[in-house]
Order: structure tokens, then sequence, then C-alpha cells
């Protein structure tokens, strides 16, 4: 809704909602919030173990996604308004620009945890499907590296991101290690 807001006030009023340049502000708005949501959908596990609170895992799928579209939409974003629609110019970023790659790398990692998110994939997949889901490892890390060769500035955010990335990292692979060790 607050982007509807400034995208309103920016048709109205131009540079009064999103700033001087509407589009560049528009893509990096949905590139941060897509790396938050994946954030948040990756904490739900620690969230759980920390808080005792189950009901966090029912919500798992639906942040999932949401951060699948928010990621949707950062890239339509970037292909709409930078290159016009043009796949050869997507194709000449994707080969001369490691961060460009890297967000592909993420946004790929991230389609099929989207397309097998149901219920009736994950019967189907069975145990192959929580471990096509630990592609949320690839994309997370993916999207952290687009954004860290993307920055040329003000690394605290960036810095922040990857930090809770690294505990909730941490955390998995203390309880994985506690668990074979049991």
């Amino acid at each position: 809704m607050w982007l509807g807001w400034l995208i309103f006030l920016d048709v109205q009023t131009p540079g009064s909602g999103l700033g001087a340049d509407a589009g560049q502000a528009l893509v990096h708005y949905l590139g941060q919030w897509t790396i938050i949501v994946l954030l948040f959908a990756f904490a739900i596990t620690p969230l759980r173990h920390w808080t005792g609170i189950t009901q966090w895992v029912r919500h798992r799928r639906l942040v999932g996604l949401f951060a699948f579209g928010y990621a949707t939409l950062h890239v339509l974003a970037y292909v709409a308004l930078y290159l016009g629609f043009s796949m050869a110019q997507l194709l000449e970023d994707f080969v001369e620009r490691p961060y460009i790659t890297m967000g592909l790398v993420a946004i790929c990692a991230l389609l099929p945890m989207a397309v097998t998110s149901t219920h009736q994939w994950r019967r189907r997949l069975a145990k192959n499907w929580q471990r096509l889901h630990r592609l949320i490892y690839v994309a997370l890390t993916a999207a952290l590296v687009h954004l860290w060769w993307l920055t040329r500035d003000d690394f605290s955010e960036l810095a922040l991101y990857t930090g809770v990335f690294v505990v909730l990292c941490a955390d998995r692979a203390l309880r994985y290690r506690k668990k074979i060790v049991a």
C-alpha cells in the first residue's frame, strides 16, 4: 500500500513520491523489500524455535510467495524501466554486469520453490521437496551478493541484512549439529 501511495503521489506531482528518479527508486524499493521478506521467510523456523510459537510455520509459504512476488516485480520493473523490455539488452547485462547475473541466479533459485509451494507438489516430491526448498540458501546468498556488488556507498543496511542471514545460518547449523550428535 505504501508503494502504491508513493506512485500515486509521483503521478500527481512528479518527484514528490519516489524522488527525482522514480524508476530507480521503484526498482530499489522492490529489491530491498524482496530481501527483507526473503529474510523473514528464512527466519520463520528459527523464530519457531526461539519463541516456541508453532503458528509461524503456517505462514512460511505465504511469506515465501510474497518474497517471490516482490522479486518478480523487481525484475519486471528493471526490465521495463531500464531496458524497455529488450531481451537483447537483458542478455547483454547478464553477461557484462556480474551483479545482474547474481540477481538472475537469485530469481531462478526462487522460481522452482514458488512453483512447488503447494501441498500437492509437496506430496509429489516427498523428501525431494525439502531438498529443493534448500535453494533458499542459494537465493539469499545470490541476492545479497547482488546487493553487495551493486552498492556504492552506505553499506550499513546491507551489513544488517548480511548479519541477519549469517545469524540465521549459524542457528540452523548449530541445530543440525546438535541433531547429528544426539
